[in-house]
């Protein structure tokens, strides 16, 4: 078996969706997905899109992709590279493509000089969080994540 990893391109962006509403699907939020075909190849893209995208090929076909940012720290001096999505398809998981998709991109922040890697994962879901456990990572607990999304982001935005 053959695991590549390339860079994701335009004519891919179907089938990132695709595995965009699967991952949802497995995370009990498949009703959040709102993105299109359009928006994929948009936000993955144009020119100035701030987010890449990468397709794992187990033996040349599809099983999985990730889409990935740079973002900065200020403790630091440099800038991370933040993984927003990661997903290897049920039958493809336990084959290391995973861990190869992850490595990758471990290597990807090495050559762009980032001081970190990182992500977020949902805190019921044991076998990924096992998996990052096996290799080195470690849970940031002391931090809370907030969000401002949707009305509540646009009446924030317009000053109400």
């Amino acid at each position: 078996m053959t695991i590549e990893i390339r860079p994701a391109e335009r004519g891919d962006a179907a089938l990132i969706l695709h595995y965009i509403r699967e991952l949802a699907i497995y995370e009990k939020a498949e009703h959040e997905v709102v993105a299109s075909v359009t928006d994929i190849e948009s936000s993955l893209f144009d020119a100035n899109s701030p987010a890449r995208g990468l397709i794992c090929l187990q033996d040349g076909h599809p099983v999985g992709y990730a889409v990935y940012f740079f973002s900065y720290s200020t403790w630091l001096g440099k800038s991370g590279l933040y993984l927003e999505d990661l997903y290897i398809t049920p039958a493809a998981r336990g084959s290391g493509a995973g861990k190869c998709l992850l490595r990758h991109l471990a290597r990807l922040a090495v050559q762009q000089g980032c001081g970190r890697f990182e992500w977020s994962v949902l805190d019921w879901n044991q076998p990924a969080i096992d998996f990052y456990q096996s290799f080195g990572a470690e849970p940031q607990s002391e931090w809370v994540r907030y969000r401002l999304a949707g009305d509540a982001l646009q009446r924030f935005a317009e000053g109400a």
